[in-house]
């Protein structure tokens, strides 16, 4: 299973970083000609259609889509180069949740969320989510987000196809720490 884990992790780090890594381009809408990619990454990681449909269906984030005719292949979220996956903007719940670290609380104490690496925050709809998002930092912790009131001052809200609420930033005034 881990040379399927690993596969799937360089897939990520194609689809929403570095592209060029193995040779290809992706469209302004963050889509990448399958072909190309599996032939890209056979080079140091054996796959094929078969894995990488296996991949895409069996990956708990839903990270990946197909277009229809499964030629083209993006990542949902979480890129670094500034592509356009067309989300809709949408009107989030009242209260959404930000799972992070410990180590980051100070910084987002000063400065509220902001985007670092990636193109939006990212948002969970549950606290169970935001715990778990919180984890892979060490020791956990929450943040409410006052959704509802920001985008009743203007701020934009998407949510993506996997259920994840995504924005520009989030100021200090809209967060409380759990």
């Amino acid at each position: 299973m881990s040379g399927m884990k690993e596969t799937s992790k360089f897939i990520s780090l194609i689809l929403r970083h570095k592209p060029e890594t193995i040779g290809i381009t992706l469209d302004e809408h963050g889509w990448a000609n399958v072909e190309e990619l599996i032939e890209g990454i056979s080079k140091t990681h054996p796959i094929d259609m078969a894995m990488l449909e296996q991949i895409v269906a069996e990956d708990e984030k839903q990270r990946y889509s197909f277009n229809e005719d499964k030629s083209l292949i993006r990542a949902n979220q979480g890129h670094s180069i500034p592509v356009d996956v067309e989300l809709e903007e949408a009107t989030p719940p009242e209260i959404l949740y930000h799972g992070t670290g410990l180590k980051f609380t100070e910084s987002i104490d000063e400065q509220g969320l902001i985007p670092k690496s990636r193109l939006y925050v990212h948002l969970s709809k549950d606290t169970d989510t935001a715990l778990k998002v919180g984890k892979r930092h060490g020791t956990p912790v929450i943040y409410r987000v006052k959704s509802g009131e920001m985008h009743k001052d203007g701020y934009k809200f998407f949510c993506s196809v996997n259920g994840v609420w995504l924005t520009k930033s989030v100021p200090v005034k809209y967060l409380e720490k759990m």
